[in-house]
């Protein structure tokens, strides 16, 4: 009987503990106005530091004529860039914690007749780095999330259903003048302005 009551009493602490630890969530990912990230709801990504560019939006690379990377706006620019929206892969899920894996959407048609959903694309021969492209991409090169360092957002690839993938957080990459999003150097931070 002695060793019933044990059983339970041990049994009981453990439901608590995963009980206490699948409360435990990372925390929101706020905008600029103090306010969670939501699902579906329209954001600009913009940079948190001042001086360096401004919203992310689509860009071409060597004067193609389909802008298919994700690109920022030179700081002297009047365009105010594209918004996007963030989608978790969980269903259900309408708060965009730190830890949740979403797609992200540009808000916008696209002229060369493909999705404006970011994708990750493969490493460039010369560089080494991954360039963040826009098109079809329901797989895990296209999965993303946003991390908190330093008091600043990055936003960072590293799908877990890949098995050990070559992680990265996003920064940008300055190619014949034109500001590109790519993984695999410094990270740059970023801040989300409700559209």
């Amino acid at each position: 009987m002695m060793m019933l009551h044990k059983s339970l009493a041990i049994f009981g602490y453990a439901c608590l503990f995963m009980a206490i630890t699948s409360i435990a969530q990372f925390p929101p990912v706020f905008d600029t106005d103090g306010q969670p990230l939501r699902r579906g709801v329209e954001y600009y990504i913009s940079p948190a530091i001042t001086d360096v560019g401004g919203n992310l939006t689509l860009k071409s690379r060597s004067n193609a004529p389909c802008p298919l990377f994700v690109g920022q706006e030179p700081v002297t620019s009047t365009n105010i860039g594209l918004p996007v929206t963030f989608t978790p892969i969980m269903a259900g899920k309408d708060i965009i914690d730190e830890g949740t894996s979403v797609n992200i959407v540009f808000q916008a048609l696209s002229t060369c007749i493909t999705s404006t959903q970011w994708r990750v694309d493969a490493a460039e021969s010369d560089t080494g780095r991954r360039f963040m492209g826009i098109g079809s991409e329901d797989g895990p090169a296209g999965i993303f999330g946003i991390s908190r360092d330093n008091g600043v957002y990055n936003i960072v690839w590293c799908p877990a259903m890949m098995g050990r993938p070559r992680c990265g957080r996003a920064g940008i990459l300055v190619e014949n003048g034109v500001r590109l999003l790519a993984l695999d150097g410094e990270a740059f931070p970023f801040e989300f302005v409700k559209a």
